[in-house]
């Protein structure tokens, strides 16, 4: 982190900050306290967490907001929780439901047969409810306004994914993966696969590029240190 004064002696930040985003605060939202706390006129972040979603985010702050589309070349590592037998129309646990079955005829064999399908390179359909555009607007702005655009799917890749618990009617998984890859569609996808449904009842970014949760550091943490 490099600071330098001005001749109005605003100190001038160049740097990142491994933040560990809280639960139920949108990306934007940590960019503004940040902005708040550094009096930085130039602040952003590398990489969209859902608000559901907690874990690293790298906060670029003075000219180090030039590295934010470098930095999100970076392969991403995540666990996530999933719930089978109900599907909301955001893929997870804060949408409305849009289907719902009883899962208890999932057997972890099955699971185990199937999570080979969403590794390598696969298409994947991002979800209506997120940041992409569509003609100018935010997917998930022309969602909520009751607009339903049909996305096409893309190329993503997934370098590992692993079953690390299965107590059903939940499952966790742990991912890696390439820039362009939404979460909430595996779990989506996985719920459509096994013919119940599913969603993402909890989610945390572990890993981004060379940053790690373990050295990453809290909002209050933060405030404290500014």
């Amino acid at each position: 982190m490099e600071m330098s004064a001005t001749k109005r002696t605003r100190t001038i930040i160049n740097g990142i900050l491994n933040i560990n985003k809280p639960p139920a605060r949108t990306s934007q939202d940590i960019v503004s306290f940040v902005k708040h706390l550094s009096a930085q006129r130039h602040v952003g972040h590398a990489g969209t967490l859902d608000p559901l979603a907690t874990g690293v985010l790298p906060i670029c702050l003075g000219q180090a907001t030039r590295m934010s589309s470098f930095i999100m070349e970076n392969r991403k590592t995540y666990i996530a929780e999933i719930r089978l037998g109900i599907a909301t129309n955001t893929y997870d646990r804060d949408g409305a439901i849009v289907q719902q079955k009883d899962p208890s005829y999932v057997t972890k064999a099955q699971i185990d047969k199937i999570l080979p399908l969403f590794t390598g390179n696969i298409m994947q359909k991002p979800p209506s409810f997120s940041a992409l555009k569509y003609k100018g607007k935010r997917l998930y702005e022309l969602a909520r306004s009751g607009i339903e655009v049909d996305t096409n799917a893309r190329e993503v890749t997934i370098y590992r994914l692993e079953l690390l618990e299965c107590t059903l009617p939940d499952l966790a998984i742990e991912v890696e993966c390439s820039k362009g890859t939404y979460i909430r569609s595996i779990a989506h996808d996985i719920g459509q696969s096994l013919g119940c449904g599913a969603h993402i009842s909890a989610l945390v970014r572990t890993k981004y590029g060379h940053f790690n949760i373990k050295d990453s550091i809290s909002l209050p943490q933060l405030e404290d240190a500014f």
